[in-house]
């Protein structure tokens, strides 16, 4: 499950899905950074932002924007480029280990409940052991604000690779004989490592995003979508190698993430936290080593570590009292779009979204799918990865609503196409490719829209003086719905049987098409006021409409 985290003044969306975004509130009190910018999946959102919305986007335009924004940050050379992005793929490591630990009950499941070599769990606490780390990935990301303030970026990455490997180590030596005691150890590491994924959330895209220069930071920041995807596909190829014995598995997760945890060792401390931590010298030092300059007293370093030293005396000064969260969730501009987004993630999460990602190869059997239930899982893994790069470029091209309403009509077609084949099995058929077919269609055109864009849209939608608590609670309900339909899949299997949870999802993916059609706001090319002036009853949604007035001006 995805989430966005409130980390004082950083607010951070997480996600299986591969959604993860950082955004700067400047209502909230700081940690050291010094952006005041919403970090965005692209850079022609972060400029959409950036440009007031009765003005014309033309290149000057968007020169003049890229030079204000580059004002106070050292020069871009090549050999600054190389640091900065080694800096934030080293960092982004730890998010591959978090993916490993969203994917994996998907490879573990089969066997902990057929096994013929070890104690099994019961349907019961299966469901246990795939849902529980949906309710512990909150408190990780509450725990990550606090240690992104207190101990910095870089020792937050200590901390989750070190609590991840002692999760993986726990079920790496997991006991074979006691089904009891078997189910406990499970469930404490799947505790731990609810809380590690909830810590990860935060500190690679908050270091990608302080250390990198404006021209490279949506990109960066990109990343984490990249690297979820690539762990899940990861620890779904390390089943399909190693079926017989899932704590194989668990031992590599482990050695590879010790892996991460020394590679992080070398990396440079954030800058912009070391000047909130008032500790300007260190960030000078650590901020040649990223923007590659080795001169002392360079103007350009100087002058960089002077505008995050008056980006953060500048949140200090505003720390002015405000009003209380529950009034400002009366107001229009903040209970529509939240009423919204909460509705966004219910069809999302009982579509079967989230079902398929941690049941993959149990799924793929229930299915009917002819080849290996761990190949098929890799299947999913590997369309995932490919339909999130390909989304980066889609939505900024069609927008919001375009892809959503494509998604849910295909959800909607796929489920009904697996709820047909349960109903008339074409496993001994030439037809038997067809489940296959439909499972990998559904991933992609999930991907498309009702995966991924309730996660980049919760960034959107808000005003910025509520952004962070409302998109926390938004996130909250969104991990509860996760946790409801993760624990009742198998229960609804046994109930109603698997045409029917088929037809079920299918019928949510339609009603999905009807909402969005009707309450689902264009996003696209809308500066954040635009937004919230929409909401606010002030403006129209169409962002092509501001387009054609901006090209008449």
């Amino acid at each position: 499950m995805s989430s966005y985290l409130h980390v004082r003044n950083v607010l951070v969306s997480l996600a299986p899905n591969g959604n993860w975004m950082v955004t700067y509130s400047e209502d909230a009190q700081t940690g050291g950074v010094g952006i005041q910018q919403t970090v965005i999946r692209s850079d022609s959102m972060d400029k959409a932002r950036e440009t007031p919305s009765n003005m014309p986007a033309d290149p000057s335009a968007n020169k003049a924007a890229e030079a204000s924004a580059s004002s106070g940050i050292a020069k871009l050379t090549k050999r600054a480029a190389i640091t900065q992005i080694i800096a934030a793929v080293v960092a982004n490591i730890t998010i591959i280990s978090s993916g490993m630990g969203i994917g994996f009950p998907s490879i573990a499941m089969m066997e902990l409940t057929n096994s013929t070599t070890s104690v099994v769990l019961t349907e019961s606490e299966a469901s246990w052991f795939a849902s529980i780390t949906s309710i512990m990935c909150p408190f990780g990301g509450l725990l990550s604000g606090y240690l992104l303030d207190k101990v910095g970026r870089k020792r937050t990455l200590y901390c989750i690779n070190i609590i991840s490997v002692i999760s993986w180590a726990i079920m790496s030596f997991a006991s074979r004989t006691d089904a009891s005691v078997l189910f406990v150890e499970l469930i404490v590491a799947r505790v731990i490592i609810g809380i590690a994924i909830g810590l990860s959330s935060t500190p690679a895209s908050v270091y990608a995003a302080e250390v990198a220069h404006p021209r490279l930071r949506g990109r960066l920041t990109l990343l984490t979508a990249g690297c979820t995807g690539i762990g899940m596909l990861l620890v779904y190829s390390l089943g399909y190698m190693f079926k017989e014995d899932w704590r194989y598995v668990c031992t590599i997760c482990g050695v590879f993430t010790g892996v991460s945890l020394i590679t992080v060792i070398p990396l440079p401390e954030s800058p912009s936290w070391l000047v909130g931590k008032r500790r300007p010298q260190d960030a000078e030092r650590y901020l040649k080593v990223i923007r590659a300059i080795k001169e002392d007293n360079h103007p350009e370093i100087k002058a960089e570590i002077k505008s995050l030293e008056e980006n953060v005396a500048r949140f200090r000064s505003s720390e002015t009292k405000k009003s209380s969260k529950l009034v400002q969730l009366k107001k229009p501009e903040v209970y529509k779009p939240l009423s919204i987004m909460c509705i966004f993630f219910l069809f999302q999460q009982f579509s079967g979204i989230f079902v398929i990602i941690v049941y993959a190869a149990s799924f793929s059997v229930e299915a009917g799918v002819a080849i290996d239930p761990f190949l098929s899982a890799v299947l999913v893994g590997l369309t995932r990865v490919v339909t999130t790069i390909l989304m980066s470029f889609i939505s900024d091209k069609f927008g919001r609503r375009p892809p959503a309403l494509f998604s849910g009509f295909g959800m909607a077609c796929c489920m009904f196409g697996l709820a047909a084949c349960a109903v008339f099995p074409v496993a001994d058929t030439q037809y038997n490719w067809i489940p296959t077919a439909l499972l990998v269609a559904f991933i992609f055109t999930a991907t498309l829209g009702f995966l991924t864009l309730p996660f980049s849209m919760n960034a959107e939608v808000y005003p910025t003086k509520i952004r962070g608590f409302a998109s926390g609670l938004t996130i909250f309900f969104g991990y509860t719905m996760s946790f409801i339909i993760l624990k009742s899949y198998p229960t609804m299997v046994s109930a109603i049987g698997n045409e029917n949870v088929f037809l079920f999802f299918g019928l949510v993916a339609l009603l999905g098409i009807v909402f969005v059609y009707f309450f689902l706001p264009e996003t696209k090319g809308r500066t954040l006021q635009d937004i919230e002036d929409y909401f606010r009853g002030g403006k129209e949604a169409n962002a092509s409409d501001a387009d054609k007035q901006a090209s008449k001006a």
